[in-house]
């Protein structure tokens, strides 16, 4: 196995920058909590903005989490999903056993599949550490 203690990173099919994105996207996403007040007519600024976290039908960060995800190519589809089983610690094989799986198991519900994981930025970064890589320098560039 190639992991943790490794000092050279599994080479991805999928840039590590755009895993990264998708990470920094998902945590927007995973902090959502349910709409509490559906039928609400205060107005934002009021109350705090804290509509922004509430989880909607239309919520902008799920779709974009959602258009990001299907525009990826298969491969690329395929080692985020392996990422995210690795660091589910879902995984007692080694990468390219995993990587095969995901892709045995590859359909056009990945962005669905993805998100119905209420911890998908936590696995994916649990995932890339395994794998011997980081988002440091990535999230700089964003945060």
């Amino acid at each position: 196995m190639k992991y943790r203690n490794d000092p050279d990173p599994v080479p991805l099919e999928i840039a590590l920058e755009k895993v990264c994105f998708l990470i920094i996207k998902a945590r927007e996403f995973d902090v959502k909590e349910e709409d509490t007040d559906p039928d609400t007519g205060s107005n934002p600024t009021d109350d705090g903005e804290v509509t922004v976290l509430e989880d909607t039908a239309d919520d902008p960060v799920e779709e974009e989490l959602r258009s990001l995800i299907d525009d990826l190519s298969i491969e690329e589809q395929i080692d985020l999903v392996a990422i995210c089983w690795l660091g589910r610690d879902d995984a007692n094989a080694a990468w390219a056993d995993i990587r095969a799986q995901a892709a045995e198991a590859h359909n056009r519900h990945t962005a669905s599949y993805l998100l119905g994981d209420p911890l998908l930025s936590d696995h994916l970064a649990e995932g890339l550490a395994a794998l011997g890589h980081s988002c440091e320098d990535v999230e700089r560039q964003y945060l």
